[in-house]
């Protein structure tokens, strides 16, 4: 059988196209003699032909990358897939920032260092979005002189 038909076949057997199967040099007059499939089967058994092996993508450079997004690098701008709302739900977001100034406010009435009357109000204020954060909260009560 000629050698190109010993390919084809071969290629049908081992599930690969006809640029991955290959012949050893030892086995080319062998190889040259089978007639059916069988005798091609009997040539891939004992490895006188075989296929190449499926070549991968290396992942070394994805590991790298994601290395890099762990340890916090690369989310800058140019990164960013949705809009804020998308990536840091607004309701989430609202029920830290209330959470904590309340916290704030909870603390300072525990330890009596709110002057008398206001802790309502303050409250009320967290409540309608007047402190951006709890830092503007603290500036907000000493300039103000709610605090004792």
């Amino acid at each position: 059988m000629a050698m190109n038909t010993v390919r084809r076949i071969a290629a049908q057997i081992l599930s690969v196209g006809e640029s991955k199967v290959k012949f050893s040099t030892e086995a080319t007059s062998k190889i040259g003699e089978a007639l059916t499939r069988e005798d091609v089967r009997a040539l891939i058994k004992d490895g006188s032909i075989y296929a190449l092996q499926k070549q991968g993508v290396s992942r070394i450079r994805g590991r790298a990358k994601q290395e890099q997004a762990r340890k916090g690098r690369r989310g800058g701008k140019g990164s960013k897939k949705g809009t804020h709302a998308a990536r840091l739900h607004p309701k989430t977001a609202w029920i830290a920032k209330v959470r904590s100034q309340r916290k704030l406010l909870r603390s300072l009435i525990d330890n009596n260092k709110l002057a008398d009357g206001s802790s309502r109000k303050i409250y009320l204020m967290i409540k309608g979005n007047a402190f951006k954060g709890v830092k503007v909260l603290e500036t907000y009560l000493k300039d103000n002189k709610h605090l004792k």
